[in-house]
């Protein structure tokens, strides 16, 4: 069993990587009911999820955090650490809402929140992933562990609440403003899952206004979902274990622990592998970089201190 890792992320959780690139991919039947959350369980509160049904849980996750489970039939300890998330969830009164999936009928769920063991948490704050704990957990680490991703939640303004019952999620904030029409563009793109189109889009909002920083972020979240389509997240690391030397497989797992929400990880391994590099290399590493800084977001104290070190191995 692995020690629960407490929430670290920073105030500011504008630059994870956004997982509706999940939304409308290939479509997948959902759990059925015996393999589901208990069905006594608060309506509203807990919730079954799976690849087809994700989007629902990101966009209910900007009002409200969402604690995501990953456990399977075949693993006693998931089934029981379901029900013990269930009764710790409710506890809450509403302002934290419980969704379980099924790995097994999740996989591209499991690759995105990169489980490496069943079960795994992870929150989502405003469709942003939080790292939780993987395997089970006493009630009161669980406790804790909750305490600090509301405190999250709080700072990222997601304080929303769920009643029990059927009534629709009070959202704290006023609802937001459309998206300019090539912000739209691109974010549909991802949704469907055309990173190529969507970073046409957001290549043609910097062109009419070289100082939209959401746009350049977006480029670079979108060219980073681009790269991880279609790859595994056992072949990426696998292939990076065996040749270490190798920097596209460097770069792919970089790209990899970012979209995880990983960002000390991917910048560590970058910055590291820099000064073992040729003029060229090196020119590729630091791109590469300050593309990711752009993903994660300048304010991200973060980025100021991988920026600082590569600054230092530049000069």
């Amino acid at each position: 069993m692995t020690n629960a890792v407490p929430p670290q992320q920073p105030a500011n959780l504008r630059g994870a990587v956004d997982l509706s690139a999940l939304v409308h991919r290939d479509e997948r039947r959902a759990a059925d009911a015996a393999h589901g959350p208990r069905t006594d369980a608060p309506s509203g509160v807990v919730v079954a999820t799976d690849d087809q049904g994700f989007g629902q849980v990101l966009e209910l996750s900007r009002s409200v955090p969402v604690v995501v489970v990953l456990w399977a039939s075949w693993s006693e300890q998931s089934a029981q650490l379901v029900e013990t998330l269930e009764r710790l969830v409710t506890a809450r009164e509403g302002r934290l809402v419980l969704a379980a999936a099924d790995a097994d009928r999740s996989p591209q769920l499991v690759q995105a929140l990169q489980a490496r063991a069943i079960p795994t948490l992870v929150a989502l704050v405003g469709g942003q992933p939080v790292p939780l704990f993987e395997g089970v957990q006493p009630d009161d680490v669980i406790e804790q562990v909750f305490d600090q991703l509301l405190e999250i939640a709080e700072r990222n303004g997601v304080t929303g609440r769920v009643p029990a019952g059927d009534e629709a999620v009070e959202a704290s904030e006023p609802a937001e403003e459309p998206l300019p029409p090539l912000h739209q563009e691109a974010f549909d793109a991802i949704n469907r899952g055309d990173f190529a189109a969507a970073a046409s889009a957001y290549r043609t909002a910097i062109a009419q206004d070289p100082r939209d920083e959401l746009a350049m972020a977006g480029l670079a979240q979108a060219n980073l979902l681009g790269r991880l389509q279609g790859k595994t997240l056992d072949a990426i690391r696998n292939r990076a274990a065996a040749a270490p030397a190798d920097l596209d497989a460097q770069l792919d797992v970089a790209d990899l622990d970012l979209s995880g929400g990983h960002v000390e990880d991917a910048f560590d391994r970058l910055l590291e592998l820099f000064p073992t590099l040729d003029p060229a290399g090196r020119n590729v590493v630091r791109e590469r970089l300050l593309e990711l800084f752009q993903v994660v977001g300048a304010e991200d104290p973060r980025v100021g201190a991988a920026r600082r070190r590569l600054a230092m191995l530049l000069y």
